[in-house]
């Protein structure tokens, strides 16, 4: 049967509970993927008595094939870090799509992480000689959560751990070759993030800013 998180909260509880190693561990701290893994990192980060806040990402995807990433986007150290899948994108020229497309999405992406950079607190703590727990609600492609990695990796962290409730086996094994990696859930058959939760309301801006507001980093 797989597993089901009630909300995000709880799936932050229950990640909390899976990393007793991290709790009150001095020179760490949780950041949440915005905009769902705020939340999720504000849950774990009650639990284990460490300072929370956020890290920037977007996704890159293809034009009219949004939920498929191409790429992505991260924020951190007043930088933005641009990870592509490089052999994706030549598959897509070659079937025809412009670069001008492509380039359009970045643009409107990059956009988009400046404007939340611009608003939302907490979103570009000091990460260097600290180990990072980046925290998302899920990992679909771990597009995001890779640029997530390097950012913080580029900003100085000394290690970096990405956690999450649930994944797709594809995502894990991705990220592993480059962190730390943990998820509850990677079921055999992975189905879309929101699947595997009870209750998975989008999260708006003043939904994430709140959540930032009684960050402590």
């Amino acid at each position: 049967m797989a597993m089901v998180f009630e909300d995000r909260e709880d799936a932050g509880r229950q990640l909390a509970a899976a990393l007793p190693q991290f709790r009150e561990r001095p020179d760490t701290l949780v950041l949440g993927l915005a905009r769902g893994g705020i939340p999720v990192a504000a849950a774990t980060a009650e639990v284990l008595h460490l300072p929370f806040g956020a890290l920037l990402v977007r996704k890159l995807g293809i034009p009219g094939h949004d939920e498929t990433a191409f790429g992505a986007l991260a924020y951190s150290g007043g930088r933005i870090v641009r990870l592509l899948n490089r052999p994706l994108v030549e598959r897509l020229l070659d079937d025809g799509v412009r670069q001008q497309w492509l380039d359009q999405v970045e643009h409107r992406e990059r956009s988009e992480l400046m404007r939340r950079a611009d608003s939302y607190p907490a979103v570009d703590p000091d990460v260097h000689g600290k180990t990072a727990l980046l925290v998302d609600d899920g990992l679909a492609t771990g597009a995001t959560m890779r640029a997530a990695v390097e950012a913080v990796r580029m900003a100085g962290a000394a290690a970096v751990v990405a956690a999450a409730p649930v994944g797709s086996l594809e995502a894990e094994k991705s990220l592993s070759r480059v962190c730390n990696v943990l998820c509850l859930h990677l079921p055999g058959r992975f189905r879309a993030v929101g699947a595997f939760y009870r209750h998975f309301d989008q999260l708006s801006d003043e939904d994430a800013i709140a959540l930032l507001h009684g960050a402590r980093i």
